[in-house]
């Protein structure tokens, strides 16, 4: 075989390797979105169903009210988690199409395949994440 063939199949090779990992991220973050939506609904037709009605019936006192306050609160904040988890799996499908994923958004460093494995659809190295996350509790402390 010449020179040019065998950098050729060799060349196939390796996009033929990274369009298979492509495909499973892909489906991997697919079958994430489809759980967080799941969730999503089953929270929703609580609402929907009156299961928090039921509680407020049988409520005696100032004290179980807020309870029930508390419990639609948490519920709400779980729908908000779920919406912003989506975001960031759409972001990353984007990503992986526009042969963008896997790198820092800050520091424009390769983000480890370690730290892909358990939050595919991070966006920051792990450095720049403790940094990130740093800030953001100055300002909360802030304000």
């Amino acid at each position: 075989m010449t020179d040019n063939k065998q950098k050729k199949k060799a060349q196939e090779a390796i996009e033929k390797e990274e369009n298979e990992r492509k495909e499973s991220l892909i489906r991997l973050l697919v079958k994430m979105r489809e759980d967080i939506i799941k969730e999503a609904k089953r929270e929703i037709k609580k609402f929907k169903d009156g299961e928090k009605k039921q509680i407020v019936e049988t409520v005696m006192d100032d004290g179980d009210m807020s309870l029930v306050d508390l419990a639609e609160d948490i519920s709400l904040k779980q729908l908000s988690a779920h919406r912003e988890r989506l975001i960031k799996i759409d972001e990353a499908i984007r990503k992986i199409n526009e042969n963008t994923y896997g790198w820092c958004e800050d520091c424009g460093d390769e983000i480890s395949v370690e730290r892909l494995k358990i939050i595919p659809f991070a966006t920051h190295c792990r450095d720049c994440q403790e940094k990130k996350e740093i800030l953001d509790k100055i300002r909360q402390s802030e304000d």
